[in-house]
């Protein structure tokens, strides 16, 4: 197994490894230089990617970002019982963190209309994270992991960097934040902390069986180590509840636009633009030239189908075929 993950021929020494990704190794002050010059710049990028619902350009940011670099990092120091490293390598995470969302809060300072902002697709992609981002950050943590001990797959770190996706979520923290939005900046918030913790147990673990651990001059006691994995468990499970919750409820959505559209079947340029949840229950907007049937009847359908039984709002927006 170990070969074909790791072939020696290609693998990595500690100290190559070390000079790659602890920003305390080797030429310290160019290393810092470059990190914090990339991140201001992927922040900036990543802001202004959100504001303007540019992918191609949100894209920009995730191949500029270095944050990846810092939380390998921290794999690596419980790997090899450097506690040194893991501090060091969480205070550059949590400095990057704060950099990142002032950066999106200053941006949403000026926007002249941020409401706008906050229901495009860059926004709203990022803060009701599921399992399924979960599972995708899982496959991204391990291919990153694995290409940073291996010598001859450096090249696809670029594509993990766009599929783990670290800075533009901490953007859109700060624009939900200086929008007034905190609900929506802790849900972008919980998918940074999924894809972080993901990172470092993939690296751990591929650091692990790639045999670094034996290699440290530092022996980690069991006790620290314990710790280190305990912590990394309750922080998975901590942003694994909401995850879970929303895919729950995305999943509910979904049954409830057919039961929507079954209610309006008889209305027939009718139709369900949105399903939406919310603190009072669920928003089903519908667009309709039309007075609607009884809500009731959506209502009743809609208790049959969930075993919650949320109150159903509708949102009528009248529209006006115009033509010959």
């Amino acid at each position: 197994m170990m070969s074909i993950l790791i072939p020696s021929s290609q693998r990595r020494t500690l100290a190559e490894l070390s000079d790659r990704i602890d920003l305390g190794h080797g030429d310290r002050s160019t290393k810092r230089s470059a990190f914090w010059t990339m991140l201001v710049l992927s922040g900036v990028i990543a802001t202004a990617g959100v504001i303007g619902d540019s992918t191609a350009t949100v894209i920009g940011a995730m191949i500029v970002a270095p944050l990846s670099t810092p939380i390998l990092a921290v794999g690596l120091g419980i790997v090899t019982g450097r506690l040194s490293l893991v501090g060091r390598s969480l205070r550059y995470v949590v400095a990057s963190v704060a950099v990142v969302v002032a950066i999106g809060y200053l941006f949403a300072l000026v926007l002249p209309n941020p409401t706008s902002v906050l229901s495009n697709s860059q926004v709203v992609g990022r803060v009701s994270p599921t399992l399924t981002d979960l599972a995708a950050a899982v496959a991204t943590g391990f291919a990153g992991a694995i290409a940073v001990t291996r010598r001859d797959v450096g090249d696809v770190l670029p594509g993990v960097a766009i599929a783990i996706s670290l800075v533009p979520p901490l953007g859109v923290v700060g624009v939900c934040l200086g929008s007034g939005e905190p609900e929506l900046a802790l849900g972008a918030l919980v998918l940074f902390a999924s894809n972080m913790v993901v990172l470092i147990i993939a690296a751990v673990v591929v650091l692990m069986i790639a045999g670094y651990a034996g290699e440290s001059a530092e022996s980690p006691q069991a006790k620290w180590r314990g710790r280190a994995y305990a912590a990394l468990a309750v922080v998975l499970v901590a942003v694994g509840i909401p995850m879970t919750l929303n895919t729950i409820t995305s999943i509910w959505a979904k049954q409830v636009q057919v039961l929507a559209d079954d209610w309006l079947s008889g209305i027939p340029e009718a139709e369900v633009s949105d399903v939406s949840w919310h603190s009072h229950g669920l928003v089903v907007e519908v667009r309709s030239p039309e007075d609607l049937p009884d809500i009731a009847e959506l209502q009743q359908a809609v208790d049959a189908a969930l075993p919650t039984d949320p109150p159903v709002t509708v949102v009528h927006t009248v529209g006006e075929r115009i033509g010959e």
